[in-house]
């Protein structure tokens, strides 16, 4: 398992961030029973950067939480068992699947922990196991997607003891 983590951000969170990152990333993976060891990119970026991100891959000119980007595409969400067709899928030096990246805000964490009335800790949680499913091919653009998502979401904090 590769989880590469950079921390670009001046914002400190004051939180052990790499270790939530990690715990959840694994969860993730584990809840959706991924077969493969993974690779995924985290990093961590102020809101002008998460900005001008947004902007230049979605042509949304404002910050976000969170961007995810897929390197796969799954025929169904949380289905690995095609994922193996596509060479391109893999790390060819680890054999490593190459799920994708993960860019977080940390001024959205910080805001968004103190307007839901949780810990910085949770709200970091949350977002790493929203993108993976993000990354593992759900998405809540259906009210039925979401809702899927959103159980799925809940049960990955349980079972990992973090709650609001």
């Amino acid at each position: 398992m590769t989880i590469e983590i950079s921390y670009e951000s001046k914002t400190n969170l004051d939180i052990p961030y790499e270790e939530i990152i990690e715990k959840m990333v694994v969860a993730s993976l584990d809840f959706e029973d991924c077969p493969y060891e993974a690779e995924v990119s985290v990093t961590i970026v102020d809101d002008e950067e998460i900005r001008s991100i947004n902007n230049e891959y979605r042509g949304i000119d404002k910050s976000t939480d969170v961007l995810s980007f897929p390197f796969n595409e799954f025929s169904a969400p949380g289905n690995f068992d095609n994922i193996e067709e596509n060479i391109d899928a893999f790390n060819p030096e680890t054999g490593e699947l190459l799920l994708g990246d993960i860019i977080l805000s940390t001024e959205h964490i910080l805001e968004q922990a103190k307007e839901y009335g949780h810990s910085k800790t949770r709200e970091l949680a949350f977002l790493v196991v929203h993108s993976m499913l993000h990354l593992m091919g759900y998405d809540h653009m259906e009210d039925d997607e979401r809702m899927v998502m959103e159980e799925k979401q809940r049960k990955i904090l349980e079972l990992e003891g973090i709650s609001r």
